[in-house]
């Protein structure tokens, strides 16, 4: 399919994305590499004017935070943060302040917040234990934020690995067209999962040793301009399992794979009045569904080999040396 100009998730209308990279060596033993990744689902107020959201749980083996009011409610009202396992709380707790600053009503007279944080284990190249990231880093990330944005081995992505080479943070996009109707969906992933035999790419020339680690993770984020409602989102978040699958994975035991979608068309107003509330929305038996569908597998499994391709040799704690992969 057709993709868009940045072929990246920034070609939805106001999404962005920031990073904070913390890359240091402190000792023979231990090294940071680990960061923190915001995707911010548009420019104005996400408490105050939410968007429509849903999530998809393929592998449960993950430790986000804020899912289940997201299902629950079917809106997203804060940045989709991303950072290693142990690093969710501090994230969570940077972007809580980072929006406090902004919405003095939150938590006093009205009602609380919820923030979605996404994580995937680094502990093979990062010394996770020290817990490095902090929470100002998260509101570095959002500070940082922009459409034109870095991808591999940067933010979240800096000590992750996939297929047993370096992965990280990889994004791409597609354009559903249907006569004069057109939509954008990109996908955004940071992957960490998948063993070196299973990867499905042509021309792979890799004969690096596959680390020895746990089994890997990935969170893949899903944005769109169609409209569509939390239902109609889930449904498109379960299509970028296919994509996934497309790129090898066999979603191991012990893989979290999380998928989050959100639209950023009909936003809802956190102080609305009305009773009611009007939106347009997308036939589900409209030829477009099927094009968004098959948009969201083709950016989804493009966005992980973009992850492959964008990411560098690193070398972590202990000495270890993950390697780029290599591609003919």
């Amino acid at each position: 399919m057709e993709k868009g100009n940045l072929n990246s998730i920034a070609d939805i209308e106001g999404v962005t994305v920031g990073h904070t990279t913390l890359d240091a060596d402190l000792s023979e033993t231990d090294a940071v590499r680990t960061g923190v990744t915001a995707i911010l689902p548009h420019a104005g107020n996400w408490f105050e004017e939410k968007v429509p959201a849903a999530s998809f749980v393929l592998n449960g083996f993950g430790k986000t935070a804020g899912l289940i009011q997201v299902d629950e409610l079917g809106v997203l009202e804060s940045p989709i943060m991303l950072t290693n396992t142990f690093s969710v709380a501090a994230v969570l707790q940077g972007t809580m302040d980072w929006m406090l600053k902004q919405n003095p009503a939150i938590g006093d007279s009205t009602s609380s917040l919820n923030i979605v944080v996404g994580e995937c284990n680094d502990s093979y190249l990062n010394s996770m234990r020290l817990m490095a990231v902090k929470p100002e880093h998260a509101a570095q990330a959002i500070d940082s934020a922009s459409a034109d944005f870095a991808q591999g081995a940067v933010g979240a992505g800096k000590g992750m690995i996939c297929y047993g080479v370096k992965g990280g943070i990889g994004s791409s996009s597609r354009i559903a067209r249907y006569e004069d109707e057109a939509f954008t969906v990109g996908a955004l992933v940071l992957s960490n999962f998948g063993r070196k035999e299973e990867i499905a790419i042509a021309n792979w020339l890799s004969d690096s040793p596959a680390p020895e680690k746990p089994d890997g993770s990935v969170i893949i984020v899903i944005a769109t301009d169609a409209p569509l409602d939390s239902r109609q989102l889930k449904r498109i978040a379960k299509r970028a399992a296919i994509g996934l699958g497309r790129t090898g994975t066999h979603i191991h035991n012990g893989s979290g794979d999380i998928i989050i979608a959100f639209s950023t068309a009909g936003r809802v107003s956190h102080h609305s009045k009305e009773t009611f509330r009007t939106a347009t929305l997308l036939r589900d038996e409209h030829p477009l569904m099927a094009e968004l569908f098959q948009g969201t597998i083709e950016a989804t499994e493009e966005a992980v080999y973009q992850s492959l391709f964008h990411a560098e040799t690193t070398t972590g704690r202990l000495g270890r040396v993950i390697e780029k992969g290599e591609f003919n």
